[in-house]
């Protein structure tokens, strides 16, 4: 049950289902990567894109997992094509085996989605001894659009349609660690805080869906890259909560409450389908999409965030493809606000910091910033 039935301009409720946003949407000739497709959102996305024609290759870290979803929506529809192929975003030799395998499959891709996540688990490392929440939300989807862009750009060229990258993200993105993305401490276990590491690592696939806009559009590329916040879904809340057993009544009560106000699966994938898919999203890149309980939903919500630190961080290193290519906030920059010449005028309080959240060219608090940068 979803209590806040409000329509947006969109003609979309945050009760709407991933069905009824691309009722009508013919997406045959198209090929789409869900990843974390074995579960969840991932699977119900997969689905609905394999019943309105797409091609889905679901990208799986649970093979077995992935085969009975698959053999599940082939019952469901008959005439679907889908695939599983192996992809374990925490570890980057598993994310470059997976992109070596599909460009060389001689597949199209029209859409990547990149869907899996983790959320809030207690401090761990991934296979490459990052911090587990950046390494699989941020790092391995990174990795993997930056090795599959080239069969995207050739996809969008030859067939003369729009591809499109979907970042799934959360509201939480507006949470991280007051300083924003740590980069000189994402591995400190001491100051760990699993719900703003998590924050940290959505703030990432914002800020990557952002520079993704800004490259495709200096290269005149067919090709939109938007992220979005799925709702909050009444699926695995517990997964990391150990102090309550799956037989504790309060759980059970809880769980069962949460079904009252919080999107099930078909509400939660229904804004990813409808970016992928719905007509009405062309041509739209850079935006943030998202529903809350009573807003308008699916409405682009832009988040202003300019100071272009992404670039210097998030794409310098892995860009290059170095030995440390999956730290890509290891090499710093000089010509980066937020930690070259700025950055200790903000340690001594000689420049305003700018709120993360506001364009600095426009507050009129942040102009000498804004100054300061344009020299840079």
């Amino acid at each position: 049950m979803w209590l806040f039935n409000r329509k947006g301009s969109s003609g979309f409720s945050s009760s709407s289902t991933a069905e009824e946003v691309t009722h009508g949407v013919d997406a045959s000739g198209l090929t789409a990567i869900v990843t974390g497709a074995s579960s969840g959102i991932g699977t119900e996305t997969a689905r609905v894109l394999a019943l309105r024609g797409a091609h889905v290759i679901m990208g799986v870290r649970n093979m077995a997992a992935g085969r009975d979803v698959k053999e599940a929506i082939v019952k469901e529809i008959p005439l679907a094509k889908i695939d599983a192929m192996e992809l374990d975003l925490s570890s980057l030799a598993s994310v470059r085996k997976f992109a070596s395998d599909f460009n060389s499959s001689g597949h199209p891709l029209n859409l990547l989605i990149n869907n899996a996540g983790i959320m809030a688990p207690p401090f761990m490392l991934s296979k490459d001894n990052m911090e587990l929440q950046f390494a699989t939300n941020y790092l391995g989807h990174f990795l993997l659009a930056n090795l599959l862009l080239d069969t995207m750009k050739k996809t969008a060229r030859e067939s003369n349609r729009e591809g499109r990258v979907i970042n799934v993200s959360s509201d939480f993105h507006r949470y991280p660690y007051p300083e924003g993305i740590r980069f000189d401490k994402i591995n400190d276990q001491s100051g760990y805080k699993k719900f703003q590491a998590y924050g940290q690592s959505k703030l990432a696939n914002v800020l990557h869906a952002n520079e993704l806009t800004r490259r495709f559009k200096e290269d005149g590329v067919n090709i939109s890259a938007n992220s979005l916040h799925p709702g909050v879904i009444a699926t695995n809340l517990f997964r990391h909560n150990t102090s309550l057993a799956e037989d504790n009544p309060i759980r059970v009560f809880l769980e069962s409450a949460a079904r009252l106000v919080l999107k099930n699966v078909q509400q939660g994938a229904a804004t990813t389908c409808y970016v992928a898919l719905n007509p009405q999203v062309k041509g739209i890149s850079g935006e943030y999409f998202s529903v809350f309980y009573y807003d308008h939903v699916f409405e682009e919500y832009y988040f202003l965030e300019k100071n272009n630190f992404m670039e210097c961080h998030l794409y310098f290193t892995m860009e290059k493809e170095s030995a440390m290519a999956y730290l890509p906030f290891v090499l710093l920059t000089d010509k980066c606000p937020w930690t070259g010449p700025l950055a200790l005028a903000r340690k001594r309080n000689e420049v305003d910091r700018p709120p993360l959240y506001t364009d600095p060219y426009k507050d009129s608090a942040t102009a000498e910033y804004a100054r300061m940068k344009r020299k840079i």
